[in-house]
């Protein structure tokens, strides 16, 4: 039988959105970017110049993508990682070292971050070891298998060092958990990661204390099925190992700047001058949009530069401070119905690989919306996150597109699988 035509089967309400969130995007970055004297659109010495020929230039990468066989992306998904493990590893020797990051390469006046485009090479590694019919994920020696896959990039980004990177890599535990990955890593994580918040605002013993009468009032409870006390025992001493390391580690091995931004989200005595000044100022922006916005190009915090960065990880506080609670509430909606139709892609999939390859897409996604929202709004540390297809740079734009088509791809060509 014939194959069917891409064009005849691609998700056009998927790539409607995303043409809607990029042309925004630029809009957004024009505004946050613009000179005092207005040149061309095309100018490429200003910002809004370069992310126009960067998003001319996915207009060839997309028809590439939508044109090759979609069984070469399972075919070849090892290649794919190995070459995106290179390109972290050959940062160490010829990347370029930016704020003591050293996650650049740099070409010009242009620079390439490998990281972003290891997502692509890593979901489809992950949605291949995953569809093999001889892994299951409930088995403990193919958890780890898994974890490893996104685990090895998580610690070559680590060593860079860019810890926000390297969390949307984690965010994949999700995926395995949608593959049936036993729930207690996900309760594993979330209370790890309350205890260490909590470490920081009282005292350590306290907790333990807490947390003992916690487990002999589940013990109690349970005990009609058979819990075993020696379980609950190295649970506590687990907890208390973990609760008592707690300020060593913020002390010792967390770096002055992730410092400050955990003192900032805990509100500790900061200055905001200082380390509380990005939050402090992005959150000024958004608040004073109010509900409708102050009109587009027309934002005081955003005409005064008083926001850094402001077209790349806080482009976002454009949006609420020029388009007001209304246009910020547009972009969340098209963000999350862009979500809610990939999953729903997802889980239409004919073969794993594709269904498995779409969760990644959407979770990535999602990590990168939620966290750059969130830390804009002061419910999570600052870190060097964009938001997806608004915030300025080529890498971003190019990798994010490349995750997204490719399941497109693989969308469309499932009429042809059997």
């Amino acid at each position: 039988m014939k194959n069917q035509s891409v064009a005849n089967n691609i998700d056009w309400i998927t790539i409607l959105i995303y043409i809607v969130l990029v042309i925004m995007g630029w809009m957004n970055i024009y505004s946050a970017s613009l000179p005092l004297e207005e040149t061309s659109i095309f100018d490429l010495s200003q910002t809004y110049g370069k992310q126009m020929l960067f998003i001319m230039l996915t207009i060839p990468l997309i028809f590439t993508i939508l044109s090759v066989d979609a069984k070469i992306f399972e075919k070849y998904a090892i290649v794919f990682y190995a070459l995106g493990i290179v390109l972290l590893l050959g940062l160490f020797a010829f990347g370029k070292t930016i704020k003591g990051q050293t996650n650049w390469y740099q070409f010009g006046g242009f620079g390439f971050q490998p990281s972003e485009f290891v997502k692509t090479a890593t979901a489809l590694l992950l949605a291949k070891l995953l569809s093999d019919t001889q892994i299951n994920i409930k088995l403990f020696k193919h958890q780890i298998i898994a974890l490893a896959v996104f685990g090895f990039p998580v610690v070559l980004i680590l060593l860079q060092p860019d810890a926000g990177s390297a969390m949307i890599f984690i965010s994949l535990v999700f995926v395995l958990y949608r593959e049936g990955l036993p729930s207690w890593y996900l309760w594993t994580g979330f209370i790890a990661i309350v205890l260490f918040i909590l470490a920081l605002i009282i005292k350590p013993v306290f907790i333990v204390i807490l947390a003992f009468i916690i487990m002999i009032i589940h013990y109690i409870f349970n005990r009609r099925i058979n819990r075993n006390p020696l379980v609950y025992g190295i649970i506590f001493v687990l907890i208390t190992g973990f609760v008592f390391s707690v300020d060593y580690v913020y002390e010792n091995v967390l770096e002055a700047h992730q410092k400050d931004r955990i003192n900032v989200l805990l509100g500790k005595d900061v200055n905001m001058q200082r380390e509380g000044y990005n939050l402090n100022q992005s959150m000024i922006a958004i608040g004073s949009g109010s509900w409708l916005g102050k009109g587009y190009l027309e934002g005081t915090q955003t005409k005064g530069g008083f926001v850094p960065e402001q077209h790349t990880d806080y482009i976002f506080t454009t949006v609420g401070e020029e388009w007001g609670f209304a246009g910020a509430s547009v972009v969340i909606v098209l963000f999350v119905t862009l979500f809610m139709r990939i999953i729903y892609l997802a889980e239409h999939q004919k073969t794993k690989f594709s269904r498995v390859y779409g969760y990644c897409v959407a979770t990535f996604l999602f990590t990168h919306f939620f966290v750059n929202i969130s830390m804009l709004i002061k419910m999570f540390p600052t870190i060097g996150v964009p938001l997806p297809f608004f915030s300025y740079g080529g890498s971003s734009l190019w990798a994010f597109t490349i995750l997204l088509f490719v399941f497109l791809k693989m969308d469309a060509n499932k009429v042809n699988e059997w």
